[in-house]
């Protein structure tokens, strides 16, 4: 989906997804020390409003205005700072070692793309500072619930953590998220891959 698919999806006063900050990112950020973070693709900015609550100083970044000014509503009301970046993530070179953590959660793009926008996180992650990709993994395709119906946008923990250039690799592999269905619970399967930047 290209910038406007995207803001047509957006469109509306109600949030697409959830205002909820997203389980894994709580997780991982757990024990960590607030400094500079960036939600690259943030969307409508549910994690980067979440981490500014923690005390982060939040960058949110994001290809689509229609979610940027979401974002922003939603970081008012609930009484928090966070500067807004409209940018696409495969051509959006941030500051280099400048964030303590930066955050790449659910993109969605062809391999030759996310490449392209996890090298310009990589590069963004400060010494010492720490980079979470979570997304839809290939075997929810069959296995899981949910998510993308195109193979060519599902990762693979491996496929991420091979593409982390620079980074120490201190997790990769796949988590489970409950997802509410018709008749209960399924269990959607996503990759989870949190890597380190030597101090």
């Amino acid at each position: 989906m290209d910038r406007d698919d995207w803001d047509r999806r957006y469109e509306g006063t109600e949030l697409l997804w959830t205002a909820t900050p997203n389980r894994f990112l709580v997780q991982e950020v757990e024990g960590l020390v607030p400094g500079r973070a960036l939600d690259l693709a943030c969307g409508e900015g549910r994690n980067a409003v979440w981490l500014a609550e923690q005390g982060w100083q939040v960058t949110g970044a994001d290809f689509s205005p229609v979610a940027l000014g979401k974002a922003a509503r939603l970081a008012e009301a609930r009484g928090v700072a966070v500067e807004w970046v409209e940018a696409d993530a495969t051509a959006w070179e941030p500051p280099v070692a400048a964030f303590d953590l930066v955050c790449v959660l659910y993109l969605q793009l062809p391999a030759d793309e996310r490449r392209l926008a996890l090298a310009n996180a990589a590069r963004a992650v400060a010494p010492g500072g720490t980079l979470l990709v979570v997304g839809h993994d290939l075997a929810n395709l069959e296995q899981g619930v949910g998510g993308p119906s195109s193979p060519a946008v599902l990762i693979t923990a491996d496929a991420v953590a091979g593409e982390l250039a620079g980074l120490v690799v201190e997790r990769a592999g796949t988590v489970l998220r409950p997802v509410e269905v018709e008749g209960g619970t399924r269990d959607a399967i996503d990759t989870l891959v949190r890597a380190r930047r030597a101090a």
